[in-house]
């Protein structure tokens, strides 16, 4: 009889997760539409004189924070052309840098927003929606259709829907919507993740706010391998915005583009957007491998993390 030798392993151990270098904060230095580029340079000067104190505070804190005073931290700036495209990179680019720069801001890295939808063929949102945990209320019966088939995600219970009455019936009396997670009072979101009413699906800004806000933690991966890397800057920016990467690397030195932690600086008019964005990411499931990895590194550093993750962002209106 030939004896025959087996290896039994388990599958989760033979995983190969990358990780991701991170720097201790990502600064987002602006996160604006197409209508504030064609305001023009001064629209993008004002943006960045009221960005750079908020950024010199939060680079200080974090120099006292870290020992040593050798706090990593990062600068980005997000341009939509996933809505509207306005221009090229070669005409708006150097337009942004020399804004930022006379505000003595320096940005590390430049994304596009189109990039947190699909890139190279990837698609990032469908990444982030395949890791959707719907969170039902309590008591509820399954009556409501999940979030992947209808695109809308909510942190509680909507209000009942009132259909027809037979005749000589009672009609239903109306039902507040209720929060989840309430403290006292109900604060419902109720966030639309993607139409499809044109030819393809569209995503909503709140939804690729959530993307972007995963990639600028490093938690996002693609069958274990980080979905996008920083490339540097070519000798020139390029005509047409499909020939931008992703994510472009505008200074050589400059420490990793994701970061344990986040702080975006936006104008008031985000607020909504980011509350959307909260709510999206308190329901999506990061790797278990990938936050243990961010964990442990951490640790090692002597940098405490919150344990939720939206608790790791933060903002500055203004």
């Amino acid at each position: 009889m030939t004896s025959v030798n087996a290896t039994f392993g388990e599958v989760a151990a033979e995983r190969r997760i990358a990780s991701a270098p991170l720097s201790h904060v990502s600064i987002e230095l602006g996160h604006l539409y197409m209508e504030d580029f064609e305001a023009g340079p001064e629209r993008l000067r004002e943006q960045f004189r009221r960005v750079a104190p908020w950024a010199r505070t939060v680079r200080s804190s974090w120099q006292e924070r870290v020992p040593g005073q050798r706090a990593r931290v990062s600068t980005c700036f997000l341009i939509d052309d996933y809505f509207s495209r306005f221009s090229s990179p070669a005409e708006l680019v150097p337009m942004v840098l020399e804004a930022a720069a006379e505000s003595d801001l320096s940005i590390d890295y430049l994304a596009r927003e189109s990039a947190c939808a699909e890139s190279d063929g990837l698609e990032l949102a469908r990444l982030v929606e395949d890791r959707l945990v719907d969170d039902p209320p309590p008591e509820t019966n399954g009556s409501r259709p999940a979030v992947k088939e209808t695109g809308w995600l909510c942190n509680g219970a909507r209000s009942p829907h009132i259909g027809a009455v037979q005749a000589m019936g009672k009609a239903p009396s109306w039902a507040p919507p209720v929060q989840n997670a309430k403290r006292g009072h109900s604060i419902f979101v109720d966030v639309e993740l993607w139409d499809e009413s044109g030819p393809k699906r569209t995503w909503s800004c709140p939804f690729l706010a959530a993307v972007w806000q995963l990639l600028r933690l490093g938690l996002l991966r693609s069958d274990g391998k980080l979905p996008l890397r920083p490339v540097p800057r070519g000798e020139a920016w390029p005509a047409d915005w499909n020939s931008l990467p992703a994510i472009v690397q505008l200074n050589d030195l400059a420490p990793p583009f994701s970061a344990y932690t986040t702080l975006s600086v936006l104008s008031p008019r985000f607020l909504p957007v980011e509350l959307a964005v909260r709510t999206i990411l308190s329901q999506v499931a990061v790797d278990a491998e990938v936050l243990r990895q961010v964990a442990d590194r951490s640790e090692v550093e002597g940098i405490g993390l919150e344990d939720e993750l939206v608790d790791r962002i933060s903002y500055v209106f203004g």
